[in-house]
């Protein structure tokens, strides 16, 4: 098999490491099928409550995780990743689907992969590194702060009509709606958060979602025996089956080959140019957000294992997964984090932990369908709330406030609260802007120069040393304080030794200095390192006598100019 990498891209190469080149044996075979187990039990309820809180049915999240779960095991670079729906793309979901319905949501899904598996071609999967934390902290953050106020109608059993799109109505609705909380659906929401929270403090190995679950829904039934009606998703959500068979809940069916543009709907929706258009904005920002989640889930697991993934190939992967689960109704994937480690720490030893992983919800379709359709609602919301305050890594956040820097501090509030007031997209896009706007004001202040001075009968010279990139940012300031301190010499040596970076704005600002000071003074540089000294040649500056000269060293400069020197 020809496992050569193009261009810096080996397709299948998660697969083809850990169970082609390295044995694949019956006993790794084991361990797969437990891990596998151990993942699908996490994964079954929280993609059915990935899926409501997207604003869709709970079987399209169990689609994802079945189909899409496959897919990109098998073609992605990272090994230990399971992927299916995850909480950070709920924020961008849950608008598409109530404006778009079903079937715009899994045509931004579609369009998503396509940019993915572009960005893999595009060798762009390094992408991740070019992130600073202060960003990742503050739109994670931001998204699980959206997602617990999601979570409340529910959590509580609210009776709201319509909850408002924006995040500050959206409080307000649910406030004033605080008075119709439902104490059946409260006591369900709080019993299996409780379960939930303490059940890791048992040290079992048996995750806590199906336990919490089934403590959930006994309390419902200790309701109904007591008259109290309770959301359920069999009560909330109905379907139709292509033989006209309608029924309330889950279909106990496979995933079925559908044209995303082609599903029954509540939305009217025709595709057309203006309609791919509106989600271009949508499915870019499922892109972006699934390549950050996928890569840093990826480097995560590496620094779990040992072992290295390949991040383009991962980019494709993601892609390929996102392009084909839409025609099985599958909504919007990615690598999930928790999903993934707890693959590892079930002692996964290959992708084929995450293709029983999607064989177990497969199978938990067809055999649990009916009994799913039981679960409360609140229970969901419980599980949620979990997941929302893993994902905002509330110690990290602050551990950053109390020892980052000032403007890490600054960077990471402004892109939590525009994540949680705006839209993500926006709030990674300032962040970023703002971060590298300030990492810039930092390195440019960091270049400096120290003077000193010789002199003789017929000659001053000031001996400059510039210490620190000369770039746009710090060049103009350096000329100018440079200006100020040779009026008085006529000779100006400058040594670059310390100058590891001359870009075309320092390179412009050393021309207007060199022009400025004009016949009457003596420019010379020496000790210039290769990177500014390949600049110089490239724009063809060349030496002018009397006015601008370059050396090798300090002393051969020194040298170069005539008379003895003695220190002033």
């Amino acid at each position: 098999m020809n496992t050569r990498k193009i261009k810096g891209i080996q397709p299948f190469s998660a697969f083809i490491e850990a169970c082609w080149k390295e044995p694949y044996s019956f006993h790794r075979f084991i361990k797969d099928i437990i891990a596998g187990i151990t993942v699908g039990i996490i994964a079954i309820p929280l993609a059915m409550a990935l899926a409501i809180g997207s604003g869709v049915a709970p079987q399209y999240g169990l689609y994802t995780a079945a189909i899409a779960g496959i897919v990109i095991a098998v073609t992605g670079g990272s090994r230990y990743s399971v992927s299916g729906p995850t909480a950070a793309f709920v924020v961008i979901l849950y608008p598409v689907s109530q404006q778009f319905g079903l079937s715009g949501l899994l045509i931004a899904t579609l369009m998503s992969g396509i940019i993915l598996v572009i960005m893999g071609l595009a060798r762009l999967g390094r992408l991740i590194e070019y992130i600073p934390l202060s960003v990742t902290l503050g739109f994670t953050s931001g998204i699980a702060i959206t997602i617990a106020t999601m979570q409340v109608q529910n959590f509580f059993g609210l009776k709201l009509e319509h909850i408002p799109e924006n995040y500050v109505d959206k409080v307000v609705a649910l406030s004033q709606a605080l008075p119709s909380f439902q104490f059946s659906d409260t006591l369900i929401g709080l019993t299996t958060l409780l379960v939930l929270i303490f059940w890791p403090k048992l040290g079992l190995k048996l995750p806590g979602h199906l336990p919490a679950l089934i403590a959930g829904t006994s309390i419902m039934g200790i309701m109904h025996l007591l008259g109290h009606d309770v959301a359920t998703i069999g009560s909330s959500f109905s379907y139709t089956l292509a033989d006209g068979t309608q029924g309330q809940g889950i279909p106990p069916i496979l995933p079925q080959f559908v044209l995303p543009w082609n599903l029954p709907d509540t939305h009217s929706f025709n595709i057309s140019w203006s309609t791919v258009s509106a989600l271009l904005p949508a499915a870019f920002s499922m892109a972006m957000l699934g390549a950050i989640e996928s890569l840093l889930c990826a480097v995560i697991l590496d620094g779990m294992t040992g072992k290295k993934h390949h991040s383009n190939s991962e980019l494709i992967g993601q892609g390929m997964g996102n392009i084909v689960v839409p025609f099985f109704g599958g909504i919007t994937a990615t690598a999930a984090i928790a999903r993934s480690a707890a693959n590892v720490r079930a002692g996964a030893t290959s992708p084929i932990a995450a293709v029983i992983h999607s064989l177990l919800v497969l199978l938990t379709l067809l055999v649990l369908a009916p009994m799913l359709s039981y679960l409360p609602l609140a229970a969901m919301s419980a599980i949620l709330l979990i997941v929302a305050w893993n994902m905002s890594e509330a110690h990290k956040v602050i551990d950053l406030i109390r020892r980052a820097p000032k403007d890490d501090i600054i960077v990471m509030l402004l892109c939590l609260s525009l994540t949680v007031l705006f839209d993500m997209v926006i709030a990674i896009t300032i962040g970023i802007v703002l971060a590298s706007l300030l990492f810039m004001r930092k390195i440019a202040n960091m270049t400096r120069i120290n003077t000193s001075s010789l002199t003789n009968n017929e000659n001053s010279l000031l001996i400059v040393r510039i210490t620190g990139p000369l770039f746009f940012a710090a060049a103009e300031r350096i000329f100018a304080e440079l200006r100020e301190k040779s009026t008085d010499y006529k000779t100006i040596i400058m040594q670059w030794d310390a100058v590891p970076v001359l870009d075309a704005g320092g390179l412009h600002a050393f021309q207007s200095f060199v022009r400025d000071m004009g016949k009457e003074k003596h420019i010379v540089v020496c000790d210039i390192p290769f990177q500014p000294l390949k600049t110089l040649a490239r724009a063809k500056i060349v030496p002018i006598e009397g006015q601008l000269s370059f050396h090798a060293t300090l002393p051969k400069a020194l040298a170069e100019i005539e008379g003895d020197c003695q220190s002033t």
